[in-house]
């Protein structure tokens, strides 16, 4: 059953395409709005003295700084997060905030910075896939392995970048930080996987991409509960500390699409490699018996 699974090239391959195409269409469709670290403006924490709903907390903001747009982003707990578009001075801020509680923290960025800081970031990602997709070269030698390993590693950051869009989570600091480390999740992987299939002899090849398969989701899923555990807690517990839940949703949207396509398109396009290989040392072998007859 599992050999004729693996031995359908389409279905494999197919499936994470899909997936892919999806994820795109989420990203034009929604986007992802930069955190306030990257676009500038103002984050701050309060803690309430008393239950208030989010309406009345914009509004007397609103009033008080002489903002038009004031974001709540959450408030669980008399703990409320709140975002500017503007910057904002820290000593009127905790003027306004006076009669309702206490700043527990404030963070403003200006427009120069968050320019700057959004440059860095693409330059971080195109970075790190340029030198991953130089050693994997290294160390495979082939084209084809290594086109899997670097596709399959761009496909995990398209998807978790289409979930952020849908969830509604910032591109910050936090979740770029989130998305490298997806990079070289991706890679240990897709790489174990291509070893064991392309450097290892003993067994066949579905005998060894089972036991690759084996390894591999183990790992994965117990990352992803590690993951799912953190992100509850975070939520239910800890509601301002919002760079854990970040980092957490993000390594969690990564590793489901690291098990898509590392088990499906990586693994359908090894095993059609290694099929092509096959049939050119069959037809060599051949003209070689017919040039010897």
């Amino acid at each position: 059953m599992l050999e004729k699974f693996m031995d359908n090239y389409k279905l494999l391959i197919i499936v994470p395409i899909i997936v892919a195409i999806i994820s795109f269409s989420s990203l034009a469709i929604f986007g992802i709005e930069p955190g306030v670290d990257l676009k500038g403006g103002t984050m701050a924490e309060i803690t309430l003295n008393h239950d208030m709903n989010s309406n009345e907390i914009a509004s007397l903001l609103q009033k008080s700084l002489h903002i038009e747009e004031v974001k709540i982003i959450s408030n669980n707990n008399r703990h409320v997060t709140v975002e500017f578009s503007d910057s904002v001075d820290i000593g009127e801020f905790r003027k306004a905030t006076e009669s309702i509680g206490t700043v527990s923290s404030f963070n403003t960025v200006g427009p120069v910075l968050s320019e700057e800081a959004m440059g860095q970031v693409y330059w971080a990602i195109l970075f790190a896939f340029i030198f991953m997709a130089i050693t994997v070269l290294l160390v495979f030698k082939q084209i084809v392995p290594a086109f899997a390993v670097i596709i399959s590693a761009f496909l995990d950051i398209v998807f978790a970048a289409g979930g952020m869009a849908v969830l509604k989570v910032p591109l910050s600091i936090a979740s770029v930080g989130a998305l490298l480390m997806l990079i070289g999740y991706s890679v240990d992987t897709d790489i174990m996987l291509t070893t064991r299939l392309l450097k290892r002899k003993n067994g066949t090849e579905v005998e060894r991409a089972t036991d690759a398969m084996k390894t591999g989701l183990t790992m994965s899923l117990a990352a992803i509960a590690a993951m799912a555990v953190l992100y509850i807690v975070t939520i239910l517990t800890m509601p301002q500390a919002r760079t854990l839940s970040e980092i957490s949703i993000v390594l969690i949207l990564g590793l489901i699409a690291d098990i898509l396509n590392t088990w499906f398109l990586n693994l359908g396009i090894l095993r059609k490699f290694i099929d092509h290989q096959k049939d050119k040392k069959h037809k060599k072998k051949n003209k070689r018996n017919k040039v010897v007859s």
